[in-house]
């Protein structure tokens, strides 16, 4: 099967880009492993049009009904390997074989790293939350555990305090903080705890109300932010391809036009080096789009004008 665009990853991003090439009426295909950092936000409050806040798995869902409804195909399925041949990329996938294609977009995002504890899924996004710029707001007054891990985590107990002043940080895995982020949480009052979390608590409807650790301790908490650290960047498939990629694995593409240094390879969203920001993303995933239309619309034409002269 010959498309003109596929793209892999139907998160937010991918969705966008979906949408916007479906109305040019482009032949489009959407490689979606269906697990991604929007499955796990079970709501998001900062996006325009959505004040009570909508679900990553809501959102993708309205997001692949609407795509679908302008011809976009769409499998569930995980991209493993691509390679370039003659203009062309090839798409393997781990179930459904080969693909090929003009253009391609990676929308493959990021995964935050967290250990499994108990309850702690049930509370992401709704009162637990992952990231300051989305959700420190939702924190307000309220007494708030960073459950982290080092640096990672004592650098977001420091960006909260200006929401709240009500907050302990239990360093989980018990690494080192920099002696200069030590005097910063001291500063700030904030209280370090290097013990591991035996698991969350949290009501029958996954709201957080604290942690149990594994000396037996319980805290008493309202809401809970995750820092970790060490979150994967989804972008090996771009090394398959030989695109630039920062030492922190993000993706470079040009800020314009979305492409990477590989023609006719695009790349939004997460795996890109920006903000990590759901209107960002859908914002990418857009623009993106746009330049690949325009270059699907020169190949045509190109592939129309060899077929005049022969």
């Amino acid at each position: 099967m010959d498309y003109e665009c596929i793209i892999i990853g139907g998160g937010i991003a991918g969705m966008q880009a979906a949408i916007q090439l479906g109305r040019y009426e482009h032949k489009v295909l959407v490689i979606d492993a269906g697990v991604g950092r929007s499955t796990i936000c079970g709501s998001y409050r900062n996006v325009l049009g959505w004040p009570d806040g909508i679900s990553g798995t809501k959102l993708r869902q309205i997001g692949r009904e609407q795509a679908q409804s302008l011809g976009v195909s769409w499998v569930t399925d995980e991209a493993i390997d691509v390679c370039s041949e003659d203009g062309h990329f090839i798409v393997r996938t781990k179930e459904q074989g080969t693909y090929k294609t003009v253009t391609l977009l990676l929308a493959t995002g990021v995964m935050d790293r967290f250990p499994e504890l108990p309850n702690l899924r049930s509370c992401l996004g709704s009162t637990v939350y992952v990231c300051p710029d989305c959700d420190g707001y939702e924190v307000k007054n309220k007494r708030t555990i960073v459950l982290g891990s080092g640096d990672t985590g004592a650098n977001m107990a420091v960006t909260l305090s200006c929401w709240t002043d009500k907050m302990i940080y239990v360093n989980h895995e018990k690494l080192p903080i920099c002696s200069e982020l030590h005097a910063k949480l001291s500063e700030l009052q904030i209280e370090v705890i290097a013990e591991p979390i035996e698991q969350v608590l949290c009501t029958a409807k996954g709201i957080f109300s604290g942690i149990r650790l594994a000396n037996g301790c319980v805290i008493a908490g309202e809401r809970g932010f995750i820092a970790f650290g060490g979150n994967e960047v989804r972008s090996t498939l771009a090394s398959r391809l030989r695109i630039e990629r920062l030492e922190n694995k993000h993706i470079v593409v040009d800020p314009r036009t979305k492409m990477t240094n590989v023609p006719h390879v695009w790349a939004a969203g997460d795996v890109c080096a920006h903000a990590e920001q759901l209107t960002i993303a859908m914002g990418e995933g857009a623009q993106a789009a746009i330049w690949i239309h325009k270059t699907i619309v020169n190949v045509r034409s190109a592939n129309e004008d060899t077929r005049h002269h022969h």
